[in-house]
């Protein structure tokens, strides 16, 4: 029923009727479709999401209880029940549609994949981790989110379980709590550990005024800075005990740890917490590769250390966040200069036209122009800056043109690693597919019709 308003809306658009669609065949519906998408929009932002949701919906799998989406439509068994890549990422992305459009199938299609996570919640020894992106603490948000849109009281059952689950995981130790997230060790990066962790539970903090979140969160924070290595007069983080790569930037090191302390010391008004924070920020400038007052950070120690990427994971995407937030909680201009510096590290580096070692064939949130685009807007957005809003529009621009666009929808066939170019397909989720892309595409068209967007993530400094 979903799918056929859906399609009802898009003939709508290029003038046929669902009556006159149904007689009509395939091929010449497609031919219809492209003359209709030849049309000026108003909101070209908005019907580029809109196409990109047809082509996830054509992925959908029906379940018993809900429905999920393939990472892979070519692959059912790519249906995974993380926020990275996995199908609950999708659910966002359709409350950010229904958002714009007041579509109300649309959410219907989100409370179908909520309740699939309700279903899978229902057995906890199944669900594998618990942290941000990889477990159950991003379910959580889910949920949260779908509460926050429906106002059903089971999506916010659901999401107190999914923080019960991680609070029931939390590992004492002398220092704090941690969690075993990864076969060698208790991690402490954005992704699945303490970091990405912590700003979940500070998130359902300040939604609910749950102290046990607080309070585990502030545990987390504690164990966080006894692990720290210290260098020089600085601190920096390692992703495991174990791992011997140093990954400074945000997904999986330094930049991220420091941001959640600095979150959690505005939630706590511990110094201790901030003060941390400030020594890993002094961290990375220091190691920064400066240029004119265009800085990046490098990929890794060892034989990544002339390898710079420029998205949300290991780029000053990601990064800027830290310094964002620093120059919100502390006195010091210089935090906030160095959210320009990483900027024009960025736009100085020659893409989107020029492709980089650390920008390859990818264009999604996580490493590619979505994540860009979308930080550029953000800029603008604070500063007003004529600059950074038409580099965002550049970067968007690109990646649109390196979309497969026709009558099955919008989508972007990519390469998600950079060590494995020739592995390429179109993704439906957020870290790296076209639910990501589709949310960034609604942000532009969010800022264009000055109005907010309804999810603020949380590991997110930019208003909403």
């Amino acid at each position: 029923m979903p799918r056929r308003s859906y399609d009802r809306r898009t003939v709508i658009r290029g003038g046929l009727s669902a009556a006159a669609l149904a007689a009509i065949p395939t091929s010449l519906r497609a031919a219809a479709w492209s003359a209709a998408n030849a049309l000026p929009s108003p909101r070209p932002h908005l019907d580029a999401a809109l196409r990109a949701e047809r082509w996830i919906r054509s992925a959908r799998i029906p379940t018993e209880h809900g429905v999920t989406w393939p990472a892979d439509p070519r692959d059912p068994k790519s249906a995974s029940l993380d926020l990275y890549n996995g199908w609950p990422g999708v659910v966002l992305f359709y409350l950010e549609l229904h958002h714009a459009t007041g579509d109300a199938t649309l959410l219907d299609e989100a409370r179908a994949g909520g309740d699939e996570i309700l279903a899978r919640l229902a057995t906890p020894d199944a669900i594998g981790g618990v942290g941000l992106y990889e477990g159950a603490a991003g379910l959580g948000f889910v949920l949260d989110q779908l509460h926050a849109a429906t106002r059903d009281a089971r999506y916010a059952d659901g999401a107190r379980r999914a923080f019960d689950l991680v609070l029931s995981r939390a590992r004492r130790v002398e220092e704090g709590v941690e969690w075993g997230t990864t076969p060698d060790g208790s991690s402490t990066d954005i992704i699945s550990g303490g970091a990405g962790i912590g700003l979940a539970l500070l998130a359902w903090h300040r939604r609910t005024g749950d102290q046990r979140t607080l309070a585990t969160a502030t545990q987390a924070g504690r164990r966080l800075i006894a692990v720290a290595l210290p260098d020089e007069a600085d601190l920096k983080w390692a992703m495991t005990p174990t791992y011997r790569r140093q990954m400074p930037n945000f997904s999986h090191g330094t930049a991220g740890v420091s941001y959640f302390l600095a979150d959690l010391a505005a939630a706590t008004k511990e110094p201790a917490f901030l003060t941390a924070a400030v020594r890993g920020a002094r961290y990375l400038q220091r190691i920064a590769m400066c240029s004119n007052d265009a800085c990046t950070v490098f990929h890794h120690t060892g034989d990544g250390e002339q390898l710079y990427y420029l998205g949300w994971c290991h780029g000053p995407v990601g990064t800027a966040r830290l310094f964002f937030r620093l120059s919100q909680l502390t006195a010091e201009p210089s935090f906030a200069a160095w959210v320009g510096r990483g900027a024009r590290g960025i736009s100085s580096s020659g893409i989107p036209e020029t492709r980089t070692a650390g920008f390859w064939n990818n264009v999604g949130v996580c490493c590619g122009n979505a994540g860009v685009a979308d930080f550029f807007l953000q800029l603008h957005r604070l500063h007003e800056d004529r600059e950074s809003l038409a580099f965002g529009e550049r970067v968007l621009a690109d990646l649109m043109r390196r979309s497969t666009d026709d009558a099955q929808g919008l989508r972007w066939v990519q390469a998600e690693n950079r060590v494995s170019p020739d592995v390429v397909v179109a993704q439906t989720g957020f870290m790296q597919g076209a639910a990501g892309i589709g949310t960034v595409l609604l942000r532009f068209d969010a800022f264009q019709r000055r109005r907010p967007v309804r999810i603020t993530w949380p590991d997110s400094p930019w208003p909403a």
